[in-house]
Parts: C-alpha cells; structure tokens; sequence
C-alpha cells in the first residue's frame, strides 16, 4: 500500500486514534498454531465502488462496524434481560448476572408499569410482576437498584409510553447513591411509534407521546450526555411477523419521524443524534441477519448525512442492541432453543452489535430459571473467547452472497421508505394501516408455509419425538400482588401527601404549555409520587389513544 492510500490514511487517523483512546484486549488474537489473525481483512485493490459501499470501519459509510477495531478493542456489552415478581426478587437476580459476568443489566416490567397502571389499580389485577418488574413508585426503583453501583453498570430499561416517568425514577436513585446524573450510561426503550404497530402497550396518542420523547431527547442533551435517549426498535416488529426488509425499513423510518420531530422542536441535531441507538432482532437465518446489520447501518448513516445533513459522523453511526428470536423458541425439545440462540446471537456478533441479549432455552414455556440463564450468557461468553470471530472486523465482507444480499436489503428497504414518505409519513401510514398490514401479511405467509410443510421448524413439523414435559420452570408466586399493593398502601400513608398533590398539580399545569416537562415528573417522583398518578394526570392532559 502507498502512503497516500485510503487505507494508510484510515490507519494513521481513525485507527491511530482508536487505539490510544482504547487499546486491544489483552487476548490474544492468534489461532491455535500461533498463527496472528489479521486485524481487518481487504480486497485485493481498494476502489472507488469498495469506499463508496463498504469503506473501513469507524468510516462513513458504516458498513463494516461502528468503531475501527471493533470486538478487538472492545467486546460488546453483555445483556440479559430480566425482571419479574417483585423489586426485591429482581434484585437478586440481577446481582446473580453481575457475579455471572454480564456487563449491563436490561430491565423487564409488568405490563402495569409499562401502561402506566400502578399495581393497586383494578386494570392490574392478576397481571402485578408476571412479565416483568412491578415498579409503582421511587421506593420499588431504589429496592431495584440496591447494592448496584449505578456509576458503573450500564442499564437498559424496556419501557416506551411511560418511559420520561421511569426514566425520572432512575436518574433520582443514582442521585440517592451520589452518582451524578452526567455518569449514567445505558439505554431507555423510549419508541412509542412501534407500540402502535406491533406491540400495543401505549397510552398516550401519537403527538404528545412525541412530545415526551422529544422532553427526553431535550434534558438528556444536558444532563446525561453518555446515556441514549432512545432505542428505535426493530425487534418487535420482526416479533410480530415482519421479514428482515420490513424490520430494517420500519425501524428507521421510525428514526426518521424522532429525528424530524426533534428537529421540529428546535433541538441541535448533531447533538441528539449520537445519543440514539437502535434495537434489533437476531433471527436464524444466519447469513440474511448478518447482511441485515450492515444493510441497516449503511442505509442509516446515508439517511442521516444526505436527508439530514448531519455534520459529525457521529451522527451517522446506527448503533445498536440485539436480542435473539423469541418467536423462534419452540415448546417441544426446549433444548434445541440453545441450538438456535446461538445461531441467533453469532448472526448479531458477525453483524457488529454493540450489545447483545441471549433468550433462554425455556422461555416458550416460562420466565427463564437461573440456570437457563446462565447457559444464555455463558453462550455469549465462548462466542467472545473461544470462536475467533471478536478477532477480526467484519470476518464476512467480501463475501459474494454477503455483498449482494446486504445491497439487496438496503435497496428494499429505502424502496419501502419511499412509499411511507409519500403517504405522508409514519404516523399517517400507521392510521391508514399500511405498516400493520405489510407485517400482518408476511407473518401470514410465514405460517402457511410452516403449516403446509414447506417451511421446516425442527421438532414441530419435523423430527418430532414423544416427549414429557418435564423441564423446571420458574413460577411467579401469586402472593407477590398482595404484598405489592400492601407495600403501595403502605407508602401513600407515609409520604408527605400535601407535597405529592402540589408536585401533580405543577405536572398538569406544564401539561398544559409547552414546556418540558421531565423537570416536573422528576420533582413528583422524587416526592414519591406514584406512576400511576403521573401517569392520569398526563391521561387527563392527553387523552388517550384507542
């Protein structure tokens, strides 16, 4: 190579870089007889076409990772994702993970909290912490996060409508432990768009639900400014039916309607936009959800600079989290679960994630045991230290079928953009029922094919045995929604009640303007304010969505 070349130039700046901010893992980085593995692996001449659509990683366009040396300077954070019955309970498991040695936690709530419903309300009723952590108010948060440095774990929390509540809650523990808010690190879910198109649990209409992301977007720009603001998710579309093309092109047409709309509020895009991160799905063809990724990646950093113009390529990077299949987990043979998981999770690892989340082989059956758990992450673990593939960036580009179909996914996928932008955007699409009947179509057809035989799903309509039921299953103790709503009572009595009913006062007063509001949920929810009565008094505002 010349000195002049793309590539030494890529070497003395980005690379060079790189590696004084975070030098190499101490691993190394050889096969067994010794022999060094390369670094980056490139064609034999680097053109014009190879800049233009591949280029180097930490290089616009992103095709092939986010940071220059990828896995070799860092290995992507290890999430599992957890939380059910009580805080208490979900505290020790996620002190079980941290000694396990998964390096951030990923936070599940029940269905109450994730529509704002604290546990005492009779819409929660049978429903208090069977699919997650109950959180009614700042007293379960801190329970959540005891004996959990916030300064040093990075948090994820799955929580969309009443995301700016929660959010408040857990910015007000870390201030409980002394951990100032600008050195919280993680990620909140915060993506209302794909709630109502795949997963339901909203509450607020469309545009003051925008309104809250937006209030998010705002006060972290200030306060916390290494924590993302918002996790666009793919993952519930592909959940729901979508194929890999849909869940590329609805996810970041999502993007697009956060980033306009922030842009529409007066927000500094170059400032927002490098807190947003993304949220996709791993699924089992292998080569398919490898060219995913890096379509996607691509795709997005040319949205970002040629429709938005972003200056800083920081705000072209698509950064994202990954978690394996869950529709994929079959009840027959639960075994065969881990056969897929770690298909799932090579897919995310070949593809560049910056984090990822392995399923549990017993969750078509339950909420995973420990030791399930443990056999997910420990699948990550021989993936990072004992396949080869954190040794190399990007150890499949070049590949013919790779190239082509990451082409063929990017071109689909801005095709199907192109149709949203002409019916007048995501929410307009989203009434008229255009982006709901492309996914319920592909599911319908993804069945029929299961059904027919054409499609084979092994140990369901293929390679089946008799079979008992005998796996251990965790099993949520329906007592935990007496002693929840027993605590809640508990707490109402205590607080300072005058002061919660003026912090509620002042909420509906900012409901009313236009100013942001997340200084006034975090006042209420410091006076121990429930979510549930942060949550009506935004209803009253609002309304609702139906």
């Amino acid at each position: 190579m010349k000195k002049n070349d793309p590539f030494s130039k890529w070497q003395e700046n980005e690379l060079a870089k790189s590696l004084a901010r975070f030098p190499e893992r101490k691993e190394k980085f050889t096969n067994h007889g010794g022999k060094e593995i390369t670094r980056l692996a490139l064609p034999g001449e680097i053109d014009e076409a190879y800049l233009e659509n591949s280029g180097f990683p930490g290089n616009f366009p992103f095709t092939r990772g986010v940071q220059p040396t990828m896995y070799r300077g860092r290995l992507w954070t290890m999430r599992q994702y957890a939380g059910f019955s009580s805080a208490a309970e979900s505290n020790r498991r996620y002190r079980y993970l941290l000694e396990q040695g998964t390096t951030g936690l990923s936070v599940a709530f029940d269905l109450p909290t994730q529509i704002g419903y604290d546990s005492d309300d009779p819409m929660s009723m049978g429903e208090v912490g069977k699919v997650g952590v109950a959180i009614d108010s700042l007293r379960d948060m801190e329970v959540l996060f005891d004996h959990i440095p916030m300064d040093s774990v990075s948090t994820s929390m799955t929580i969309n409508s009443p995301a700016i509540v929660l959010l408040a809650m857990y910015v007000a523990v870390a201030e409980k432990q002394g951990v100032p808010a600008e050195k919280l690190r993680g990620t909140i879910q915060n993506d209302i768009l794909k709630e109502y198109v795949a997963r339901g649990t909203y509450i607020f209409p469309p545009a003051p639900s925008l309104r809250l992301i937006t209030n998010i977007f705002q006060w972290c720009g200030t306060h916390t400014p290494v924590f993302n603001t918002i996790s666009i998710s793919g993952y519930h579309i592909r959940e729901a039916g979508s194929t890999a093309v849909q869940e590329v092109a609805f996810t970041l047409a999502n993007g697009i309607t956060y980033v306009q709309t922030a842009l529409d509020a007066g927000l500094e895009l170059d400032v927002f936009a490098r807190r947003l991160a993304f949220f996709f799905n791993a699924s089992s063809d292998l080569l398919e959800e490898v060219a995913k990724f890096r379509a996607a990646r691509r795709l997005w950093a040319r949205i970002m600079k040629e429709r938005f113009k972003a200056t800083k390529p920081s705000s072209f990077m698509l950064r994202f989290h990954t978690q394996t299949a869950g529709n994929t987990l079959t009840a027959q043979q639960i075994d065969n679960n881990i056969v897929r998981v770690t298909i799932q999770a090579l897919a995310a690892v070949l593809g560049g994630t910056q984090s990822l989340h392995t399923n549990s082989r017993d969750e078509a059956l339950s909420l995973p045991t420990e030791e399930s758990v443990r056999t997910a992450l420990r699948t990550q673990q021989i993936l990072a230290h004992e396949s080869g593939v954190a040794s190399t960036v990007d150890p499949l580009a070049g590949s013919y079928f790779i190239e082509n179909l990451t082409d063929s996914i990017e071109k689909e996928a801005l095709e199907l953009i192109e149709k949203i932008d002409k019916a007048g955007g995501v929410v307009a699409a989203i009434e008229e029922g255009f982006i709901q009947r492309q996914i319920e179509n592909a599911a319908y057809e993804y069945q029929k094919e299961i059904e027919s035989g054409e499609r084979l799903i092994v140990g369901v309509n293929s390679f089946q045995v008799d079979e008992e039921k005998s796996a251990s299953t965790l099993k949520v103790d329906p007592e935990i929604e007496n002693v929840q709503v027993g605590n809640l009572s508990q707490l109402k009595e205590t607080r300072d009640n005058n002061k919660v009913r003026e912090s509620l006062n002042e909420l509906d007063r900012a409901a009313r303007s236009e100013t942001n509001l997340f200084p006034y949920v975090l006042n209420a929810v410091k006076e121990y304010a429930t979510l549930g009565e942060i949550c009506n008094i935004l209803r009253g505002v609002f309304g609702e969505y139906r």
